[in-house]
């Protein structure tokens, strides 16, 4: 009897957890949070500050009331926790909760409902498989990142040793060098730093040109060709669970069905 009414309720809480609409809710909430931390950065009357808190206060009891939902309504209880966006949900929503506005961690308990907008990474599933894309890609841009270091460093290391007498604020030693570098490459007025040199150093305009070659152009090029490769196999991925629950056939079941069929028909026209 008791299962019975535990499996009755598991079932209400995974259908409200479910509900299109109550992920709205959520993310309403979670939207108003941001521009309640945002409204809190002006300087506000006492009275609108204490509104202010009650309304921060009614923010976190309703992401504490949400993760209970979340948790009452999964299959695998002793599982939740394994999941890392549930983990940090959690978390933020338990330190939230913590009364240490007067205390010397407040600062700590500001930052953490700073954080609770990143709670709508963990609503979103479009969100979330972005960021999951993006740590998968990790790996592959470390090598790049590395390259680019190498080359950044190399630039550098010549910036210091032919510039460094012309402005040494600029390219006095390597560390300078690299921000000096960094600049060129964000296009932060690199044109006054080339137009410097090249009153010394007329041919020095080809030292810019090529490094903005190397870094704009073809390393970042690159960062971004690996993370869209690696967004589209997680849609394959997506797509083939997706196929796989509804039991339709995928694209490449398509394609390998039509190719077995190609095979048969080439089969059976041969004498």
């Amino acid at each position: 009897m008791e299962k019975a009414i535990s499996a009755c309720w598991q079932r209400k809480f995974y259908q409200i957890r479910s509900n299109k609409g109550f992920e709205l809710f959520v993310i309403g909430v979670i939207i108003f949070s941001a521009l309640v931390i945002g409204v809190k950065t002006y300087s506000l009357p006492k009275t609108l500050l204490q509104v202010i808190t009650i309304m921060d206060w009614m923010i976190t009891l309703i992401f504490l009331i949400e993760i209970v939902i979340r948790f009452m309504g999964d299959p695998e209880k002793k599982r939740f926790f394994h999941n890392g966006w549930n983990l940090f949900d959690t978390l933020i929503v338990v330190v939230s909760l913590v009364p240490i506005e007067n205390s010397d961690m407040a600062l700590i308990g500001r930052l953490v409902r700073i954080f609770r907008v990143l709670r709508m990474v963990s609503i979103i599933p479009e969100l979330r498989m972005l960021l999951n894309s993006l740590l998968k890609a990790l790996p592959q841009l470390g090598y790049v990142m590395l390259m680019l270091f190498i080359i950044f460093y190399i630039y550098a290391a010549i910036g210091s040793t032919f510039f460094s007498r012309i402005n040494p604020e600029l390219w006095g030693d390597i560390a300078l060098s690299l921000l000096t570098l960094f600049r060129v490459m964000t296009f932060e007025d690199w044109t006054d730093v080339m137009y410097e040199t090249m009153s010394v150093y007329p041919l020095s305009w080809a030292f810019y040109i090529s490094f903005i070659f190397f870094t704009a152009f073809a390393f970042l090029n690159m960062i971004i060709g690996i993370v869209v490769n690696v967004i589209e196999e997680e849609h394959q991925i997506e797509a083939k669970a997706e196929a796989k629950a509804t039991g339709e056939p995928t694209l490449r079941d398509i394609q390998a069905e039509l190719l077995s069929l190609k095979q048969l028909i080439k089969g059976a026209d041969r004498p």
